[in-house]
């Protein structure tokens, strides 16, 4: 089974980038972020004729998370997390992982910018309330896969220049603490099982030339619950599709089971 991670900044205007991925990466689950719409304009027909059902919590303009599968899914929960601003940043549904019942989670966490800002108290508030949730997921379901745009940098090398993102929302101390508190739980930063080298991004700004640069983030991450650990057999960042025309600025992760 091949999950995928993908912010793609606006789902209606990247289906041919989204139909080539499907195709070329044999993608069984994809998981969206900042789709930026409303739940009754996601693109559905799009996907059923790619062979794929869609599951949405969308909202007007901005946000908005989706799950894309090849089989069809039951148990979609969209309530079960209460985002403190009742934005569209969750969605989850249960697969079978190797014979075991899998809780698989799409979250689109807050950019949190500026610091100083009610912003930046959201996202420490989301947060904390995430965290509350996935300990009480924890202790009735072992088998969980946590997969999305976190706007967390976890490390130094997780980032160009570091030095320059420590006042920064997705970097400040504050918000990396409370990244680790949801792995201490029983999860692990999967891409980092399987590759511990720098300079490997998910993101990369549209100005100042940051993709020719390489000057990216990572960003976007699966979490996954110690017991499926054995499972994995890899983890990758499909860089190649941040280098198309008209791309978002994210790059799908993905995941093989």
């Amino acid at each position: 089974m091949i999950i995928s991670s993908w912010n793609i900044n606006s789902v209606r205007i990247r289906t041919d980038h989204i139909k080539n991925y499907l195709k070329k990466e044999k993608i069984d689950i994809l998981l969206l972020q900042e789709i930026k719409c409303q739940t009754d304009q996601f693109p559905q027909e799009f996907f059923r004729n790619l062979g794929y059902y869609c599951y949405v919590n969308g909202q007007k303009s901005y946000n908005g998370v989706a799950i894309i599968s090849k089989n069809k899914l039951d148990k979609i929960d969209i309530d079960s997390f209460k985002d403190p601003k009742n934005q569209s940043r969750f969605i989850s549904t249960s697969v079978i992982i190797k014979d075991k019942l899998t809780q698989l989670i799409c979250i689109y966490l807050p950019n949190g910018n500026p610091m100083g800002t009610e912003k930046y108290s959201y996202k420490i508030k989301w947060l904390k309330n995430f965290l509350r949730y996935i300990e009480q997921l924890y202790k009735k379901k072992k088998n969980i896969i946590i997969g999305g745009d976190f706007n967390v940098i976890p490390e130094e090398k997780d980032v160009k220049n570091p030095e320059d993102w420590v006042n920064d929302a997705l970097y400040t101390l504050e918000i990396r603490k409370e990244f680790r508190k949801i792995l201490n739980i029983g999860f692990k930063d999967t891409f980092r099982l399987f590759n511990n080298e720098s300079e490997q991004y998910t993101f990369w700004d549209y100005q100042h030339g940051s993709w020719k640069k390489n000057k990216g983030l990572r960003i976007d991450h699966f979490l996954v619950s110690q017991k499926l650990l054995d499972d994995i057999k890899n983890i990758q960042i499909d860089k190649y599709l941040r280098g198309k025309i008209k791309p978002s600025d994210h790059a799908p992760i993905k995941i093989t089971f």
